[in-house]
């Protein structure tokens, strides 16, 4: 009974790893197929440019002497 539920475990198992495998290639086989030509991908959507925005740093605040006494 244990062998069986085992045999059972294991091809769940692989079927899941079957769906999703193919659900990875179906999503990015295009990209894949042209890495491995070496060739870059012909995308029919254009990607605007997007900025990003930095963040300044800010200077670390010195307590005066009152507030670290009072700490």
């Amino acid at each position: 009974m244990i062998a069986a539920l085992g045999t059972l475990a294991f091809l769940a198992t692989l079927w899941l790893l079957v769906v999703v495998g193919a659900a990875v290639l179906e999503e990015s086989g295009a990209k894949i197929a042209a890495a491995l030509r070496g060739k870059p991908i012909q995308s029919p959507l254009y990607v605007a440019p997007v900025r990003l925005r930095t963040r300044r740093l800010q200077k670390p605040l010195r307590a005066s002497a009152r507030w670290r006494a009072a700490a």
